[in-house]
């Protein structure tokens, strides 16, 4: 009886083995076609399917963080980090995408009619040029998930450009026509003085200067609701003046 057990034990195990080293070479197989899938689909719903609307009144910024309140939390973060008023980091962005997470210049045409390259490589919700993007993403050891589509990333980069303006060519923060100029051009294009032989360039700033001056008023009078708005945040250790 007992030789007969053992039999069976070693029968029992072999099948185990078996069946094991059929899943394992069909993992070997499968296993990372599935896994890729897996992280494209995550990442086409996360940064593609579920990146939110452009505000319905992108005019009001009160309006604009009323139904996007996270994005009060990171560009008041980025104002924090870097120091760019939050009504300005908003202006950028106005006018840069119009608030679309994926926007990126149209393309221009072969002959009139083919559709061709684009002009540049701006790309997300700041317009981030691939060079000055990859310059920020190695300042801020950033990792993968750092994204142009992302608001808080856009945001969290219009802020360090404008550091940057502000440290190397002595731009004050309270300009946000100069800031602009210099996001545009670029800080050696600020420098030079490219943007004198540009009339478009110098009206889009001044109306950047312009909606931030007026997002900054509107703000004034509606920043109170989005200093609590979490549930773990009360009155007063989320103030706007802490």
């Amino acid at each position: 009886m007992v030789g007969k057990w053992r039999r069976r034990t070693r029968k029992s195990r072999n099948i185990r083995n078996k069946r094991f080293n059929v899943w394992r070479s069909r993992l070997s197989w499968y296993g990372l076609p599935l896994l890729g899938l897996v992280i494209g689909t995550w990442a086409t719903l996360r940064f593609s399917l579920l990146a939110p609307e452009p505000p319905a009144n992108p005019e009001n910024i009160c309006e604009i963080f009323r139904e996007h309140t996270v994005w009060y939390d990171y560009a008041r973060a980025s104002e924090e980090k870097w120091g760019t008023p939050i009504a300005t980091q908003l202006a950028f962005v106005y006018y840069e995408s119009s608030f679309r997470s994926h926007a990126r210049p149209p393309r221009t045409r072969l002959w009139g009619l083919i559709p061709w390259k684009r002009p540049t490589t701006a790309y997300g919700y700041a317009q981030a040029l691939d060079p000055a993007w990859g310059e920020y993403l190695v300042a801020n050891d950033a990792s993968w998930r750092t994204v142009r589509t992302d608001m808080q990333y856009a945001l969290d980069f219009v802020g360090w450009y404008n550091h940057l303006s502000n440290r190397h060519l002595d731009i004050p923060f309270s300009a946000p026509r100069q800031l602009y100029l210099a996001y545009h051009e670029g800080r050696g294009g600020y420098a030079r003085r490219s943007y004198e032989q540009k009339p478009a360039i110098q009206s889009l700033a001044q109306r950047v200067q312009n909606r931030a001056f007026r997002y900054d008023n509107q703000l004034k009078q509606c920043e109170a609701e989005f200093q609590c708005w979490r549930w773990y945040q009360f009155w007063p250790f989320c103030r706007a003046d802490d």
